[in-house]
């Protein structure tokens, strides 16, 4: 089987070192991004979207939410506009099912298939290849994708159908927001009462609460550090999403509210910063 030619849309913070991933492995990947600057150190880089989709065989996207999608896909200079066939488009960014459905929907209407693959993982586990991937759509389509895929994840499975990635992801990420508040609260309780940050994270850490976000978000507010590895606007958005998908839930509310009031003033921080809104 020939080595399939790459195209990669969206070089933020986690797509930047996921195609670099790619371009080591052996890969011919060509890159597009709004912000020509990210583009700096790929080989190959292509004007526009449709282009992009013309010349790739495999075509990423790792970009913010559904507005961006549509534009990459229906806009003028969008994947549609390229009027090919016999792609396939995996879409790994954090947004709707529908917009996965509908994407899906257009895309084969040209001939193309569509994989929904969004990840689980921040920055670092981007750097080290270490991303969980959730994939849906098609058995054939994923099978031809995974071996891709593994090469920026340590763990890729395909959990259903067109939407069920994003679905996964939706929960996941709803089970991020409890985890951040929870941490932030209990932090804020102890303290209040007289118990130092640090010792409480050393007793937590210790414990079978113990695990790697506690470890990395209870560090950041001991260094008062909320420099963002995933910014609270994005799981604001995550949440509002997976509210849309039917939660409605005690906690789910809860971080819902918390969230989106404090999207507004911390939204460009990182998730725990939900600390100083609470």
């Amino acid at each position: 089987m020939s080595t399939p030619v790459i195209g990669w849309i969206g070089l933020g913070k986690m797509g930047h070192p996921m195609a670099q991933h790619l371009v080591n492995a052996g890969y011919p990947v060509t890159v597009y991004n709004r912000s020509k600057d990210k583009e700096t150190g790929f080989g190959n880089t292509a004007t526009s979207p449709k282009e992009t989709m013309a010349g790739a065989d495999i075509i990423f996207l790792m970009v913010s939410d559904d507005a961006a999608i549509h534009d990459l896909v229906q806009g003028p200079e969008g994947l549609l506009a390229a009027g090919v066939s016999g792609k396939l488009v995996v879409n790994m960014s954090t947004v709707s099912p529908h917009i996965s459905r509908e994407v899906a929907a257009s895309l084969h209407k040209q001939g193309n298939e569509y994989l929904d693959a969004p990840v689980s993982g921040s920055v670092k586990q981007a750097q080290d290849a270490a991303l969980v991937i959730m994939v849906g759509g098609p058995a054939a389509a994923f099978e031809q994708a995974k071996p891709v895929l593994e090469k920026i994840g340590r763990l890729v499975m395909r959990v259903g159908d067109h939407g069920a990635g994003n679905t996964a992801k939706l929960a996941i990420n709803s089970m991020l927001a409890y985890h951040a508040q929870g941490l932030a609260e209990a932090v804020l309780l102890a303290r209040n009462n007289g118990i130092a940050t640090a010792d409480l994270l050393t007793l937590i850490n210790n414990s079978a609460l113990g695990n790697p976000f506690i470890k990395i978000k209870g560090q950041a507010i001991l260094d008062n550090n909320y420099a963002p590895a995933f910014a609270l606007k994005h799981i604001a958005k995550d949440l509002r999403l997976a509210k849309h998908l039917g939660l409605a839930t005690p906690l789910g509310q809860a971080a819902f509210d918390s969230f989106q009031h404090a999207e507004a003033t911390l939204g460009e921080e990182d998730i725990i910063a939900i600390i100083k809104q609470l």
